[in-house]
């Protein structure tokens, strides 16, 4: 019997519970109703799995037995006697969790529910955090890191978007065409974020696989529109890396040190046919010139032969479009490649970004080429304190140990 420990069970929770959740809010029309179930059915999982084995249909098995939870749960509430009764008949139909399709433009429960999570009615924050939380199979941890805030301040807004949803009756549903242009951005970026949350590793793969499904049918719902189109290819272009994003010991391998044979040529003219057809829209947006960023380096059949005055001119649209300090800081990484580390680093230590990994390891890489190997080594060790992964971690400490040997060598 193959092992099933706690690990493997939550890789089934990431890549599952979004997809029980979205199917049992529909079915139950509430949403702590659904998310207390899945929790419940997880924990089960975790004290049965490891004795009996993995069910052949892990994701099935949970949303069935969260939907028996669920039941049994409406059944001691004297109040929601009503809601049992509808329940009950809908129970025995057909579709993901059991219940009949209704007529919508897209019979998915996960769109629904991002739609859902990215209503008006809520803050441009509050739809993402919930959507992560719900549908990304995130912790509040996570999410909380995601936005660069505390723990408990995340949870208090998990809280209150619920709260809201429920109290304002938003519908569970994809909207009406006219609507949908309006409730796009946050859908969008809470797709984008989805595919991020599954770069951690091989086991988190299905979170991307999940991430491109989604954008292929937003695409799908929305043909018109250049930065469904855009952030599509960009999935694509980055998921065309993955094989080679890592070594068979589960360290990183940067882009330049990547072996571009390994790289998915496929996903790769994909990606690239759609940037050239959102290109010919002339309509730029953020997701679209990320992709064109990322197909620039696709090009490229080595590192060295990177077109970066091209990418640094996008880069320079993109701020204009997204003048965030992120989008600043791949500017400067740009920057650096066509002007030098000095220039790059002149640009970054102008950035309010303390407590953003990324902030820190492309300080420390600067750094390490200006020679100043002593500030090197301590931002490596600050941005390896903030890194989300074990992986992440030990590359950046590693490179701080290299600039701590390079500068005990200047000395000997």
């Amino acid at each position: 019997m193959p092992v099933v420990d706690e690990a493997a069970i939550g890789r089934v929770f990431r890549e599952e519970s979004g997809r029980s959740l979205a199917g049992l809010i529909r079915l139950f029309g509430d949403i702590d109703v659904a998310e207390d179930a899945v929790q419940e059915a997880f924990a089960l999982a975790l004290r049965k799995w490891p004795a009996q084995g993995m069910p052949p249909n892990p994701g099935g098995w949970i949303t069935t037995t969260a939907r028996n939870r669920a039941l049994d749960r409406l059944r001691r509430r004297e109040r929601e006697r009503e809601l049992l009764g509808e329940v009950a008949v809908l129970a025995p139909g057909t579709g993901e969790c059991g219940t009949s399709e209704e007529a919508a433009p897209v019979h998915d429960d996960r769109l629904r529910l991002i739609f859902t999570c990215c209503h008006p009615a809520l803050s441009t924050e509050a739809q993402v955090a919930l959507t992560l939380r719900l549908l990304g199979g995130l912790s509040t941890q996570e999410v909380a890191r995601s936005f660069l805030v505390a723990e408990p301040a995340m949870a208090q807004r998990l809280v209150r978007a619920k709260r809201k949803i429920k109290a304002a009756r938003i519908p569970y549903r994809v909207p009406e065409g006219r609507e949908l242009p309006d409730r796009l951005r946050p859908v969008l970026t809470v797709i984008y974020l989805i595919y991020n949350a599954g770069l951690g590793g091989q086991a988190d793969r299905g979170l991307c696989a999940e991430a491109i499904r989604l954008a292929r049918l937003l695409t799908g719902l929305m043909p018109d529109e250049p930065e469904a189109a855009g952030l599509l290819a960009l999935l694509l272009l980055i998921e065309s890396r993955r094989a080679s994003r890592t070594r068979p010991d589960g360290s990183l391998v940067l882009l330049a040190e990547q072996d571009r044979r390994r790289w998915d040529r496929a996903m790769i003219e994909e990606g690239q046919a759609i940037v050239r057809g959102c290109l010919r829209r002339n309509r730029p947006g953020i997701y679209q010139l990320q992709a064109a960023i990322s197909a620039v380096h696709a090009d490229a059949a080595t590192a060295e032969q990177t077109d970066w005055p091209q990418i640094l001119a996008l880069y320079d649209q993109l701020f204009v479009v997204a003048p965030t300090p992120v989008v600043a800081l791949n500017h400067a990484v740009a920057v650096g490649e066509v002007r030098g580390p000095a220039a790059a680093l002149a640009l970054v230590e102008e950035l309010d970004l303390d407590g953003y990994y990324p902030f820190h390891a492309t300080r420390a890489d600067l750094l390490r080429r200006l020679g100043r190997d002593n500030e090197a080594s301590s931002a490596y060790e600050r941005a390896a304190a903030l890194a989300p992964t074990a992986a992440e971690r030990d590359f950046l400490r590693l490179g701080g140990r290299a600039a701590q040997g390079a500068e005990s060598g200047r000395r000997a």
